[in-house]
């Protein structure tokens, strides 16, 4: 018997350009989902299809900026008429250095409108969409950040912590209205997003940035975005229909030290 298959299933994955959400986007699609790519750089999303349709796989690219509910709407509204709509991941976000004293208030309230605000979004259109077709699945993108404090981290550790709560929240509201809602809590994932970061914020020591990171997990190394697509996968699938209100770690043993 075939395990973790989407067949006949149309999936949302924001932020699904680059790294996890490319990776996510991928694993579905080869799972027999059709795919529905949104992010804020269309270039980014037609990539992603391109790769999927390359291998035969169905998927269509969506432009969208999470932190505008209009546009999440007005998506939404064009995703259901392309295909439908059973799944969402929350994957779009954004990071940020810095402790409670230098993170600007403009800084925080960016992140927060991305990685909060835009979960929230996405959520809220797509729970009043799938209630009516008789469920589905959102799967949230949290971080160990929302489990533990992570130095130099503030405004990213609040909005992941809100992730884990807004995610605990939709599971009891729509636990008897057919909607699972989990969320998944990375540790360190090696992304071109992580190269451009540690890039930008440690110009001149991103070899020592890298390994510093690497080594951050027990397991010796960051994680890959295969991994987490292929646990997003499974909680995305029937075999995962007993699974509600919960946070996956993936974290390469940081919880256990």
């Amino acid at each position: 018997m075939a395990v973790f298959r989407l067949d006949g299933k149309t999936a949302v994955v924001t932020g699904g350009g680059s790294g996890i959400g490319q990776a996510i986007s991928e694993v579905f699609a080869a799972q027999g989902a059709q795919v529905m790519v949104l992010d804020r750089e269309i270039g980014a999303a037609e990539e992603t299809v391109s790769r999927i349709r390359a291998n035969q796989g169905k998927a269509e690219v969506f432009a969208c900026d999470v932190t505008q509910a209009a546009e999440v709407q007005r998506t939404l509204d064009a995703v259901l008429a392309a295909g439908g709509l059973d799944i969402l991941v929350n994957n779009a976000g954004i990071a940020h250095v810095g402790n409670i004293e230098t993170t600007s208030e403009a800084d925080f309230d960016r992140v927060l409108s991305v990685n909060v605000k835009g979960a929230y979004l996405c959520a809220q259109a797509a729970a009043g969409r799938m209630v009516p077709r008789g469920g589905g699945v959102i799967l949230n993108m949290a971080s160990i950040a929302s489990l533990i404090g992570v130095a130099d981290r503030f405004a990213y550790s609040v909005s992941k912590g809100a992730i884990l709560t807004m995610t605990y929240s939709i599971a009891i509201d729509y636990v008897k209205k057919g909607i699972r809602c989990n969320c998944i809590a990375p540790a360190r994932i090696h992304t071109p997003f992580v190269d451009g970061f540690v890039k930008k914020n440690y110009p001149g020591k991103e070899a020592e940035m890298l390994q510093k990171l690497a080594e951050y997990q027990p397991i010796g190394r960051m994680g890959k975005p295969g991994e987490v697509a292929n646990l997003a996968l499974y909680l995305c699938s029937d075999e995962a229909s007993f699974i509600t209100g919960q946070c996956y770690p993936i974290d390469g043993g940081v919880l256990v030290t």
